[in-house]
């Protein structure tokens, strides 16, 4: 097979060729451009040692030199060249305790993790695989590399992998490689929650979301998120659904946009039904203030898989304005753009509306309407320009240190009253009527 490598990956094999040593395009980069994708980034492998290579090209970095790894900079890009490395001994199931370098590229390939990503490929050699990459990747098969127990072992966080992967690429996990997830899941806490975070954001990112349902059945969600497992054990007798809670969610989340915000919102946003969940004498099922709780654990929970305070902050809003259904009026609805924040109310219709088309046909067209109609009112509301936030109001804080209001939290008390009238009454908002207004308040 031909694969087009770039103008500077050619380059970089062709010099490291010339001057004696082995070199092939390696990993993601070859499973990318057999699936007819085109690849992130081009590792290259080769058999010059490090030192070696620093000397054959002008501009290098020592990225991660300890394990053979040196990044070459061509036309402002970085291409990582690591040596051939046999890893020795993993005393902590994550880190090798040292690399051994080898001259030989199958040793190299041998510990990679799973068959469709231990290709590599040159224009002198073709394609190399020993492994059975190629006719894994189109049976559709996430197959570990050798023995799938030594691999996994090796670094436990290849386990998510397997799952990530299956997700990104709707492919079917081999059943060996599979039984050994499971076998091996409570290792997986030895991993940091930083490297699973990663991989569980590519997961819930994916176009099949619905693999979360495998990270459960292993065993693995049991290791860094229970509260998973709690929903998919909590069953919702209840007209307006027809799963469980955890199914619920899994339906959600590929109903969603696949934005990293929206879906982990989708994933979290009944975390709290289980512990919330009361039975009344009819053997329904009722779930009461599940958004406020929710909030406080899914605050837990990414807190946890250290995601970013930006990240939390948005998820957890929207977790907790989720059910939020006041009559339309606009009123209501400007008090609670307010709530959410302007710039997030196109992710909390989304959340909605998905919400919605994961429940059972009960009243569905008329919660659907709903959504459309709380929709139309937020567009009308924003086009109006109507009073949303205190800084759009046509008086300040400046206006009523003048009119000899002591600085402090006095004026923010003032501003509050008059925010509240306008956001009743957008028309409210002129100058001089905001004016005459903070003087009868001030008294």
């Amino acid at each position: 097979m031909n694969m087009n490598l770039p103008a500077d990956v050619s380059k970089i094999i062709n010099i490291l060729e010339s001057n004696g040593h082995e070199a092939y395009a390696v990993g993601g980069c070859v499973r990318d451009c057999i699936l007819g994708k085109i690849p992130h980034d081009w590792d290259i492998t080769t058999s010059a040692l490090p030192e070696t290579v620093k000397s054959l090209f002008d501009r290098t970095f020592d990225t991660g030199i300890e394990h053979g790894t040196v990044t070459v900079l061509l036309h402002g890009v970085g291409y990582e060249v690591t040596t051939y490395r046999v890893d020795g001994k993993y005393e902590d199931g994550r880190h090798p305790k040292e690399v051994t370098f080898t001259a030989s590229l199958e040793e190299d390939l041998k510990r990679r993790d799973f068959t469709i990503n231990a290709m590599a490929y040159n224009e002198t050699k073709g394609l190399v695989d020993l492994f059975g990459g190629e006719a894994d990747l189109e049976a559709g098969i996430i197959r570990a590399v050798g023995n799938p127990t030594e691999r996994f072992t090796e670094d436990a966080l290849r386990m998510l992998r397997a799952l990530r992967f299956s997700a990104q690429l709707g492919f079917d996990i081999e059943a060996n490689t599979y039984q050994a997830i499971k076998d091996l899941a409570p290792t997986l806490e030895r991993i940091s929650a930083e490297r699973i975070q990663v991989e569980m954001v590519k997961l819930v990112t994916s176009d099949h979301p619905e693999r979360m349902r495998d990270v459960y059945e292993t065993g693995l969600t049991k290791v860094f998120f229970p509260e998973f497992d709690a929903m998919m054990e909590c069953d919702q007798v209840n007209k307006h659904h027809m799963y469980t809670v955890g199914e619920h969610t899994i339906v959600s989340m590929g109903l969603a946009p696949a934005d990293r915000v929206i879906r982990l919102a989708m994933l979290l946003h009944d975390i709290a039904k289980p512990v919330c969940k009361t039975t009344d004498e009819n053997g329904q099922n009722h779930f009461k203030m599940h958004p406020v709780e929710g909030q406080k654990m899914a605050k837990t929970v990414l807190r946890r898989l250290k995601f970013d305070n930006d990240t939390t902050d948005k998820v957890c809003n929207l977790v907790k304005n989720h059910d939020d259904r006041p009559a339309i009026n606009e009123r209501n609805i400007r008090r609670m753009i307010i709530r959410v924040g302007q710039e997030n109310f196109n992710d909390l219709l989304a959340v909605k509306r998905a919400d919605c088309l994961a429940q059972s046909m009960y009243h569905r067209q008329e919660k659907l309407q709903y959504i459309d109609e709380l929709e139309k009112m937020f567009n009308q509301i924003v086009a109006a320009g109507d009073c949303l936030k205190i800084k759009d109001l046509e008086i300040n804080g400046k206006d009523l240190i003048q009119m000899g209001v002591p600085q402090g939290q006095r004026i923010g008390e003032v501003l509050n009253t008059i925010f509240d009238r306008v956001v009743d009454e957008p028309e409210l908002n002129n100058r001089e009527i905001l004016i005459k207004m903070a003087k009868e308040i001030i008294g």
